[in-house]
């Protein structure tokens, strides 16, 4: 029985009913079930009300018609009767009934009463103990046979002489009780129209409600779709988006507020747009008046490097000069990074493309840094790559990715290159411990380097944003990962050439 249970609660869980999601139908939905609920709580109240009184009105009647039957036909009974006379006084009630279908029958001092027509409904037991206990007439709806019956009870008085011979304190009852029953199939017929016609009518006043729900719905959503159209806008940059305010409602208040906030972000971006520019300025301008004074100092550091390496220096002085060298040289490296940094920024970054094989440009870079021969690094190009790229630019991205890996991984360094489909991957791979994985997400951010697994370099922090900024100009991508085995993983994914270098 067990393996029942989740194909039950699959059957179940697709047969359950969703809710309508727009805002529209929703609306409609809503004012049409409170419409619904509306009518159907006044129908019902009406036709409650409708029922008890076409009821009440034929049971008044029916007790007024047997009132005045008894009135005429009771002065000539003898009492006491005996059960002809009770038969014959019945037979007499139900000729008079007519139309009505009177089944009468008698009783005198609670004796068994006695009818004229047998078969017809009984009288309840509840109606008679009632006339007996109240001295009364009382009348009672009933059941019989599938049919609604009214039963009347109705105890029968003295006449005026006949009170007073009975002694000092008569009774003015005579002992007689008269019951009569008929059908209400006249009444139910009534009663069935009238739930006919309330039926009848529900369909046309929830066709009629329609209209006013569509109006309102309307009414509604069209302020709240210009909301929505105007939030659109201004995700898509239009921060000078306003929309018109109607009315004093909350909807109104609502676009008003709209308004002052697209005011306000428009204002906050114009103020940050003018700080970043700014910023981008300053740091162009300082690049650029950096590199001249860069220049004569590296000039200078040439000069006593020569020295430093002839030994005419004393001990101390040539440790210093070569440590103000390796320090020139990083701020020259910082002062070209920031340059270029600047014409990223200012979408100035020029591109001459190439069509190349990749695998060509790994074995040159590796060639030009000294890594071709170096057991450190491991190169793996089974096939051909054909892309079209700036070979400078490409250059820097591979060169910063494999001396990442050998400052911060451990060897050895494998760069693979693989063309799969309108693609081609090129992937860095170290041994290292890899990327810690609250660092991965801003390994690609400027001046990042707070990743504690690995040593701290003296590098500016701009290599692998410079990396993935040349790989987005190529229509490329430049993501970091953390391989299974450790290490980290670094992959420059670049889009395929249409042919091999060298062919059409």
């Amino acid at each position: 029985m067990s393996r029942l249970r989740p194909p039950l609660r699959l059957a179940v869980s697709r047969l359950r009913p969703y809710p309508p999601r727009g805002l529209r139908t929703r609306l409609v939905v809503a004012f049409l079930l409170a419409a619904a609920f509306g009518a159907l709580l006044t129908a019902g109240f009406t036709f409650h009300r409708a029922r008890a009184a076409i009821l009440d009105r034929a049971a008044e009647t029916a007790v007024a018609d047997l009132r005045t039957q008894l009135d005429s036909l009771a002065p000539d009974l003898t009492l006491p009767p005996t059960d002809e006379d009770l038969r014959g006084l019945t037979g007499q009630i139900d000729q008079a009934g007519g139309s009505r279908a009177w089944h009468a029958s008698a009783s005198y001092r609670g004796g068994e009463p006695v009818s004229a027509s047998p078969g017809a409904a009984p009288v309840p037991d509840g109606l008679r103990e009632t006339v007996q206990d109240t001295g009364r007439a009382v009348h009672q709806r009933t059941e019989h046979d599938g049919r609604p019956w009214l039963a009347l009870g109705m105890p029968v008085a003295y006449t005026p002489d006949e009170a007073g011979n009975a002694g000092p304190d008569p009774d003015p009852l005579s002992g007689l009780t008269v019951y009569a029953v008929f059908p209400l199939d006249d009444d139910r017929a009534d009663i069935d129209a009238l739930v006919t016609a309330a039926q009848a009518g529900a369909v046309p006043a929830l066709a009629l409600s329609l209209v006013p729900a569509l109006v309102a719905a309307r009414s509604v959503l069209r302020p709240v779709r210009r909301l929505r159209h105007g939030a659109e806008r201004i995700a898509a940059g239009e921060l000078d988006t306003r929309l018109d305010t109607e009315g004093h409602d909350e909807l109104a208040d609502l676009t008003r507020s709209f308004n002052t906030m697209a005011e306000t972000l428009e204002r906050d971006a114009a103020e940050l747009r003018r700080l970043e520019a700014g910023a981008r300025r300053f740091a162009a301008d300082v690049a650029h008046e950096l590199r001249t004074p860069l220049a004569a100092m590296a000039a200078v550091t040439e000069v006593l490097d020569e020295d430093a390496a002839s030994g005419v220096l004393p001990a101390d002085t040539e440790d210093a000069v070569r440590l103000i060298s390796e320090e020139v040289r990083t701020l020259a490296r910082m002062v070209e990074d920031l340059m270029e940094v600047s014409r990223f920024d200012a979408k100035a970054a020029p591109v001459h493309r190439e069509d190349v094989d990749l695998r060509t440009l790994v074995t040159k870079t590796l060639q030009l840094r000294g890594w071709a021969h170096d057991e450190r690094v491991r190169a793996d190009l089974p096939e051909p790559a054909p892309v079209r790229v700036d070979p400078r630019r490409i250059d820097v991205v591979l060169g910063n990715l494999v001396a990442n890996a050998l400052h911060h991984g451990r060897p050895p360094v494998t760069v693979a290159v693989r063309a799969q489909d309108d693609r081609v991957r090129v992937t860095v791979t170290d041994r290292g411990p890899g990327i810690r994985d609250d660092a991965l997400p801003h390994v690609f951010d400027r001046f990042y380097k707070a990743d504690a697994a690995r040593p701290r370099s003296g590098g500016s922090g701009l290599g692998l944003a410079i990396a993935q900024e040349n790989a987005a100009l190529h229509g490329g991508t430049l993501t970091a990962a953390n391989h299974p085995d450790g290490g980290a993983v670094f992959t420059l994914t670049l889009p395929r050439a249409a042919s091999s270098p060298g062919t059409t």
